[in-house]
C-alpha cells in the first residue's frame, strides 16, 4: 500500500493532537511536515507542542513556523476553555523553543518541489498561513495533488457565532482567498459532518486500557487530553455523547475506505462585517442561478459512515 504524503498546517489543539497520533499509527499516511499555525493556541505554544509532540513520541516531524496573525491583521482570540491553557488540556509540557528558529515557512517551497504531484495538503487550523502561500506562490500550488479543509457550516449552526465556524471566522479573508485561487476542487469537512465524527468516552477508555496493557505510552497521552476536552463539550453541548474530533475526521477522510459523500458545489466565504462575518455559503440548489456563476465550485462533504469511521479509528489506534 503506497502511503499518502501529507503536509499538515495544524494550531496544535486537542483534536489536532489525536489527529497526529493517528497518521502515525495509520499505515496509510505519512506527515512529512507540519506548519505549526496560531489558532487553538498562540503560534509559539502551537510551535512548542509541535516540538513536544516529536520528544515524547519520536515521531519526526519537519516542523515549519506559521502565521502569527489572521489576515484580518486583528489578535487572534483563543479558547483555553476548549483546549487547555496549552492546548492540551491537562498537559503541561516542560519544553522552551525557540521561536525564531521557526521563521522558516518559506521552506515548504523545498517540500512542495521534492513531493510534488504527490503531496497532500490537510488545513485543520486557521487558513492564514496556506492562503499566504497561494499569494506568494500560485504555481507551486498547482503542484500540490489534492487539498482537505477542515472549516465551515453549511446547513448546522456555526461554533463561534451563529453563522460562522471557528477556523473560517478566524480569517475569513483567508479563506475566501483559498476558495476563490484553488485551481484544484478543495475538500471541503465542515462542522455538518465533523460535528459527528463523536468518538465516545467508551472508546477512548477501551484504548486506554489497551495502551495500559501494552504500556504504550504515546497512545496514553490520549484519554487525559480527551477527557479534557469532552468536559467542555459536555457544558456546551448538553447530552453530547462523546468528542467530536474534527481534525481526526478530516484525516480520516484521507483513507481508502473512508465512505464520505462528496457534493460539488460553488462556495463564496462572507467578509463583510457584521453578523454572518465568515459564514460559509454553498449553493446546493439543483440548478444555482445566475448569482452562483463567480463562485468557485468545490466539494463539501455532506455524509458519511459513522459506524466504519468509529470501526476503523478503533482498529487503526491499536496496531502496534
Amino acid at each position: 500500500m503506497k502511503r499518502k504524503n501529507v503536509l499538515l498546517f495544524s494550531d496544535f489543539g486537542i483534536d489536532d493532537i489525536v489527529a497526529i497520533l493517528f497518521a502515525d499509527f495509520c499505515p496509510e499516511i505519512n506527515i512529512v511536515g507540519v506548519v505549526a499555525d496560531y489558532g487553538n493556541v498562540p503560534r509559539k505554544v502551537a510551535i512548542r507542542n509541535a516540538a513536544y509532540l516529536q520528544e515524547v513520541t519520536g515521531i519526526d516531524l519537519q516542523i515549519y513556523g506559521g502565521a502569527l496573525l489572521p489576515l484580518t491583521g486583528e489578535m487572534p482570540v483563543y479558547v483555553p476553555e476548549v483546549h487547555g491553557i496549552e492546548g492540551l488540556g491537562p498537559i503541561i509540557p516542560n519544553l522552551q523553543v525557540n521561536e525564531n528558529l521557526f521563521e522558516n515557512f518559506n521552506e515548504v517551497v523545498t517540500l512542495i518541489e521534492k513531493y510534488k504531484n504527490d503531496l497532500i495538503i490537510v488545513n485543520v487550523g486557521r487558513l492564514s498561513s496556506l492562503a499566504t502561500a497561494f499569494i506568494l506562490f500560485p504555481r507551486l500550488m498547482d503542484k500540490v495533488k489534492d487539498f482537505y479543509i477542515m472549516g465551515g457550516a453549511f446547513h448546522v449552526p456555526g461554533n463561534v457565532t451563529p453563522a460562522a465556524e471557528a477556523n473560517f471566522f478566524g480569517d475569513p479573508y483567508a479563506a475566501k482567498i483559498l476558495i476563490n485561487n484553488a485551481h484544484k476542487k478543495i475538500h471541503v469537512l465542515p462542522l455538518d459532518v465533523t460535528m459527528s465524527a463523536i468518538i465516545t468516552p467508551a472508546v477512548i477508555d477501551s484504548l486506554n486500557e489497551y495502551y495500559q496493557a501494552t504500556q504504550n505510552k504515546v497512545g496514553l497521552l490520549i484519554k487525559p487530553m480527551v477527557d479534557y476536552y469532552y468536559s467542555f463539550y459536555q457544558k456546551s453541548n448538553p447530552g453530547i455523547g462523546g468528542s467530536p474530533l474534527h481534525d481526526l475526521f478530516t484525516l480520516w477522510s484521507l483513507l481508502d475506505s473512508a465512505e464520505i459523500r462528496y457534493v460539488e458545489v460553488p462556495i463564496q466565504i462572507v467578509v463583510d462585517r457584521g453578523i454572518a462575518f465568515g459564514q460559509s455559503i454553498g449553493d446546493f440548489r439543483k440548478n444555482p442561478d445566475l448569482e452562483s456563476k463567480d463562485y468557485q465550485i468545490h466539494k463539501v462533504a455532506v455524509q458519511f459512515n459513522y459506524h466504519h469511521f468509529v470501526k476503523s479509528f478503533y482498529e487503526i489506534m491499536r496496531k502496534p
